[in-house]
């Protein structure tokens, strides 16, 4: 059956100027969109996010160089921004995602040099996600390194931009012709074959380098899905964040504990109501999970907690009705303050249910099992419904991590 999508239109906000905190200017907006993948008329969402958590888990900087292990993006939910590379420019609609540091193109829309590219005679294979599900796992990318002018639209430029080239591929990445990569930069490491201990400058690096931006600040906001219809629900700002978009600001350090430490990796523990489910330890936050992951032990206890069962359709848990109207809020206790997802932040959004093989009344829990006990130093990925009811920042300055409540933090949209 032919591959079916679903367009939702967000903003991408690039702030030029402004404080360490907040972007007063008016933004420069650039539209991305939000698709879902779907394969046999249904997302393999969490097998894919299964696939994209163990890799995350099992990246180590200690193994040979000769391969760069990096999880893929999230491919049951996606969001591309168009990028003109190259004078003149061809476009080429890459894949937001926090989870990693390297840009590249080449997966559908072949690359074409111009004047303003320049190869760095670097050569670079990736290897992409732990498992295979229909066909979604992109495996040893062989790709040229080059330097080219990034064009966002709207006067918004970067010169010389690091970008990967694959000339070999494998497996589907959807309409994606590759990843702009907003991890932290030592992600990069081992990513070139011939220099493995070189990082290789990111898109936030080059915009502070040039001085578009006076720091190395991304922040995120979206808002949760209330429709298959083409809508605005989110804004990428890179400098800065927007004043109207958050509340206060809890700032916690980058966590030290490895593997967690080479990602946007956070300490936090997690209460269900008044029961403690994961004592302190270390996590990621990521935008390109599809879902929250915890560990084992942790979501044996939640799954004990809300009464859920797993479904066989999509691996999820499935609550009754009954049982939503009893559930407790998931609190998330980070830097000093409690980040709480309400009953209806901790649900699949029902108008998606058929999107991933569900019944179209059942109610589904987007809280997963991370696959090991906790105590691992990766033991949670907070996800994208949790991204989608707090504003993050992602501070490389300061080497820290931010959340704020947003006007959706309590909001009853599903």
């Amino acid at each position: 059956m032919a591959a079916a999508s679903l367009l939702t239109i967000l903003l991408l906000t690039l702030s030029i100027t402004g404080s360490p905190v907040e972007v007063n200017n008016s933004p420069i907006t650039l539209p991305i969109a939000r698709r879902l993948s779907v394969l046999n008329g249904t997302i393999n969402a969490l097998e894919h996010d299964k696939a994209r958590v163990a890799a995350f888990r099992l990246k180590d900087y200690n193994l040979k160089h000769d391969s760069h292990s990096i999880p893929i993006a999230n491919l049951g939910t996606v969001y591309y921004v168009a990028v003109g590379i190259g004078s003149p420019a061809t476009t080429y609609y890459l894949i937001v995602d926090t989870g990693t540091s390297n840009t590249w193109i080449g997966a559908r829309t072949p690359y074409v040099p111009t004047s303003t590219s320049a190869t760095t005679d670097e050569y670079v294979t990736v290897t992409y996600g732990a498992g295979s599900f229909s066909g979604m796992t992109y495996k040893d990318i062989t790709r040229i390194e080059y330097t080219d002018t990034f064009d966002f639209g709207n006067g918004l430029t970067i010169a010389q931009q690091w970008i990967g080239v694959a000339t070999e591929t494998s497996g589907n990445f959807g309409e994606a012709d590759g990843i702009l990569g907003l991890g932290p930069v030592d992600l990069t490491r081992g990513s070139l074959t011939e220099d493995p201990d070189i990082l290789v400058p990111t898109v936030t690096d080059n915009l502070h380098r040039q001085g578009t931006i006076h720091l190395e600040v991304v922040s995120i906001s979206f808002e949760p899905t209330t429709s298959t219809q083409s809508m605005v629900n989110g804004q990428l700002t890179f400098g800065g964040t927007v004043r109207n978009k958050h509340g206060p600001i809890t700032y916690t350090p980058r966590t030290t504990t490895t593997p967690a430490s080479k990602y946007w990796g956070i300490d936090q523990s997690i209460s269900y109501g008044s029961t403690t489910i994961l004592s302190s330890t270390a996590g990621i936050v990521d935008v390109g999970t599809t879902f929250i992951h915890i560990a084992t032990d942790a979501f044996d206890q939640y799954q004990s907690l809300t009464g859920g069962i797993l479904d066989a359709a999509t691996g999820l848990l499935l609550i009754s009705s009954t049982q939503y109207g009893a559930l407790q809020n998931l609190n998330f206790n980070i830097g000093g303050a409690t980040f709480s997802l309400t009953p209806n932040g901790q649900i699949w959004p029902r108008i998606l249910n058929t999107y991933i093989g569900g019944s179209s009344d059942a109610i589904y829990l987007v809280v997963n099992d991370l696959g090991t006990p906790s105590g691992k130093g990766f033991d949670f990925v907070n996800g994208y419904p949790f991204t989608e009811r707090f504003y993050c920042i992602f501070d490389t300055s300061r080497s820290r991590v931010g959340f704020a409540p947003t006007s959706y933090t309590d909001a009853t949209t599903n």
